[in-house]
């Protein structure tokens, strides 16, 4: 059985994350592997309906993704994550959850500015949060921790969803995820 992984994409909410995972699903499917997208909010409506903003409600949530995440990629399926997650600390606890069962967890940066995200805000949420009606938003009134040691860290506002799809499907292969 060929082996599995998880792919953790994290930014700012707007920084092209969702738009990089699916071209990089289309891909990956094209290659005959199987492969399962977790979006922030589809698995969020599922797995977590309850959980708020909080900085708890968020780890809480993200620990149950890495459990999914882990159990689909421990079956051979190249699991893509992306989920703003925000925190060093739960992205660390996230690697360590995959890792237990001897899975390959890569961190990757999708990186973009606050400005950039503001401008394109695709489903609104800095608008709101900026005439603030909505809290603990993700890079204004809630930190965003950008990761120390990423394997790869694309460039989301210079560099379309393809091309930045075409630049992780090579770094799969230089790692011998994918042939």
């Amino acid at each position: 059985m060929e082996k599995g992984c998880v792919i953790w994409l994290t930014g700012l909410p707007g920084s092209g994350k969702t738009s990089i995972a699916r071209a990089l699903e289309k891909k990956i499917r094209m290659l005959n592997r199987k492969v399962e997208v977790l979006d922030g909010d589809e698995v969020r409506k599922w797995l977590s309906p309850e959980a708020g903003f909080t900085r708890e409600d968020r780890e809480r949530h993200l620990r149950r993704v890495a459990h999914v995440a882990r159990l689909l990629a421990r079956n051979g399926i190249i699991v893509i994550c992306s989920f703003v997650s925000p925190y060093r600390s739960i992205r660390k606890e996230i690697c360590k959850i995959v890792e237990s069962d001897n899975l390959l967890f890569l961190e990757i940066f999708v990186k973009c500015s606050l400005e950039e995200c503001i401008r394109r805000d695709p489903k609104g949420l800095y608008k709101k949060a900026l005439r603030g009606e909505i809290k603990n938003m993700t890079g204004l009134d809630d930190p965003y921790e950008e990761p120390e040691k990423p394997v790869l860290v694309l460039d989301a506002e210079n560099r379309d969803a393809e091309e930045n799809a075409r630049i992780l499907l090579k770094k799969l292969r230089e790692l011998n995820i994918l042939a």
